[in-house]
């Protein structure tokens, strides 16, 4: 049996998003070491604070500071934190309800162990050292025995408040490819391409999935495709990508290799990027030691005439 294949894959980018007057004040409260809330029509306090009540849908902006003491609603033990956490040992999970709070904000507790936790617990919010108008300016929470703080009555006004944020988002996994795309990927490793045929509609798809996708059965007939190919579509690529080594603008375009029924992605070079067009005939280029192509350059063959790859845009 052949070994099952697997890589570590990272999805990963940065979000960026505006905050309105509710969400600033909040974030700029916490880099300023004061913690607010929004009160609603019926006189509860929100923390973290929302700029809809969430029973009426009315929009409320009347900010109320809260102490930065409260008490631990409910837990959960993370015996072995990941990367990102707001700890790098074991730490809980805790809802804690700030004094003068209605609601319970969601952070960590920093705890010798899950014994010391329980509802109930007395915590206090334990301030980063750099604070840049963010939830991780509460590094965490810790407990406390000491009477319940007294807010100060900020007003939720800031001379320098912020205004957006940019947070990273990031996946990481472990990716394991099926029968089909094993396949595909062993002869991408001989400088080959191959597909599977669908005995239905007879299209070869590249790379292959199993299954037709168009009519649902089952795929296995191996067919070797390319290496030459015509572009169908493409775009040019002018914002420069985070670690990939490539100077911008480059081509990136739909090759659909010939023999084969679907058109793959790859990019297009040894071409000025504005002279890159449909029907464009390119062959691959590989490295030395690489499992794929490079990029695909034009062999310099008549262009294909549009008739020929329509169906594959």
């Amino acid at each position: 049996m052949p070994a099952v294949l697997k890589a570590p894959l990272v999805v990963e980018f940065p979000f960026t998003r505006s905050l309105g007057p509710v969400q600033g004040a909040f974030l700029t409260g916490l880099r300023d070491r004061v913690v607010l809330g929004v009160k609603t029509g019926d006189g509860r306090t929100l923390v973290p604070p929302v700029e809809y009540d969430p029973v009426t849908a009315e929009e409320i902006r009347d900010l109320v500071e809260v102490a930065p003491t409260g008490t631990v609603t409910t837990w959960a033990w993370n015996h072995e934190p990941r990367r990102g956490q707001p700890l790098s040992s074991p730490f809980a999970w805790v809802l804690v309800r700030l004094d003068g709070a209605d609601t319970a904000l969601l952070h960590a507790l920093d705890a010798p162990g899950p014994d010391a936790v329980h509802t109930g617990l007395r915590v206090r919010v334990r301030w980063a050292e750099d604070r840049v108008g963010a939830i991780t300016d509460i590094a965490c929470f810790e407990p406390y025995d000491g009477a319940p703080a007294e807010p100060a009555g900020h007003s939720g006004a800031f001379e320098d408040p912020v205004t957006g944020i940019v947070a990273a988002a990031r996946l990481d996994y472990t990716y394991s490819p099926g029968r089909a795309q094993s396949a595909y990927i062993n002869a991408l490793s001989e400088r080959r391409n191959v597909g599977e045929r669908c005995p239905s509609c007879r299209k070869v798809y590249v790379p292959p999935r199993g299954a037709c996708p168009t009519c649902g059965v089952a795929t296995s007939e191996q067919v070797e495709v390319g290496p030459r190919g015509t572009v169908t579509t493409f775009c040019i690529v002018n914002i420069k990508a985070k670690n990939l080594d490539i100077e911008v603008p480059y081509v990136y375009g739909h090759i659909a290799l010939d023999g084969a029924g679907l058109a793959l992605h790859g990019r297009i070079g040894g071409i000025p990027y504005d002279q890159v067009r449909m029907g464009l005939r390119v062959e691959p280029v590989w490295t030395e030691g690489g499992r794929f192509p490079d990029h695909y350059r034009p062999t310099g063959e008549p262009d294909a005439d549009y008739e020929t790859y329509k169906e594959l845009l």
